[in-house]
């Protein structure tokens, strides 16, 4: 199993990180979970191309973790001789985005149609929505895939996803603070993928901006590096993999914000930029 950060960065426009997106490659598959901004660029950086993917697991609605979603909808579509629609799973409300998104792409998809009649004949443009809630387990595959209640409210449902595949464990938890149903996710997992914020900084950047009230509201919602740390330690987690650095993580940075999760962790602590990897 090989779990790729495709994108590592947050809401705040970056030039070097793409949007929250991390990509699963186990057995045959290649399952995207979340799809921010400029995450195609990654995958195609990772060697996958958007035909190859067959799946995304949504973990919650936040526009920042869907923003590239239409565009992979659309490159799979074009890119694919047959339409093998692409399936998409994630909390209720899924099927309305995704619905949402096929109506914005009506007239590209009348023009394309016009255009190619190899497309045409392929018929509409199509995507298969599957909306779960903690409890519920699917198979892509070979893979096996279980869902997990996770808290980021007011955002209601959040959802992680524990990936299964020839004896290895991959916890994707998406945006959360500690909580039970994160415990469950990550409990003895090989890979434990944790999007973190840095209080201290959250909090001095606040006291700088116009809208540092708006900024300081994200504490409530994210796990921080320590926070994240203290988690795989619970959970006897063998490698802890950092994402979604708010605020954006600066070159030389990496060991200051591994130390504090270290401070609580002792296992292996991966953070890095786009495309970094971890395999078990």
């Amino acid at each position: 199993m090989k779990i790729t950060l495709l994108g590592t960065g947050s809401p705040i426009p970056d030039a070097n990180r793409a949007g929250p997106c991390t990509l699963v490659q186990a057995s045959d598959q290649n399952v995207m979970v979340d799809c921010g901004r400029g995450a195609l660029m990654r995958l195609v950086a990772a060697g996958v191309m958007p035909p190859m993917v067959q799946t995304v697991l949504i973990t919650h609605l936040h526009s920042d973790h869907i923003s590239d979603l239409n565009d992979l909808i659309t490159s799979k579509w074009v890119m694919t001789p047959v339409n093998i629609p692409l399936v998409v799973y994630g909390p209720p409300g899924t099927r309305k985005m995704i619905d949402a998104l096929l109506q914005m792409l009506e007239l590209d998809q009348q023009y394309r149609h016009a255009h190619h009649d190899d497309l045409r004949a392929n018929g509409p443009l199509t995507v298969t929505v599957n909306e779960v809630k903690p409890g519920d387990r699917f198979a892509l595959g070979e893979v096996s895939v279980s869902v997990h209640e996770t808290d980021h409210r007011p955002v209601q449902p959040s959802i992680g996803f524990r990936v299964e595949h020839d004896g290895k464990v991959a916890a994707l938890a998406g945006d959360t603070i500690p909580c039970a149903g994160l415990d469950e996710l990550c409990r003895d997992a090989d890979v434990y993928v944790q999007t973190v914020i840095r209080e201290d900084m959250v909090k001095f950047v606040a006291d700088m901006v116009p809208t540092g009230a708006r900024f300081r509201d994200i504490l409530d919602y994210h796990s921080t590096v320590e926070q994240a740390g203290q988690t795989a330690a619970r959970n006897n987690v063998k490698n802890l993999v950092l994402t979604h650095y708010v605020p954006p993580l600066q070159a030389g940075q990496e060991d200051d914000w591994r130390s504090r999760a270290a401070q609580h962790y002792s296992g292996p602590i991966v953070i890095g930029p786009d495309l970094t990897a971890v395999e078990v």
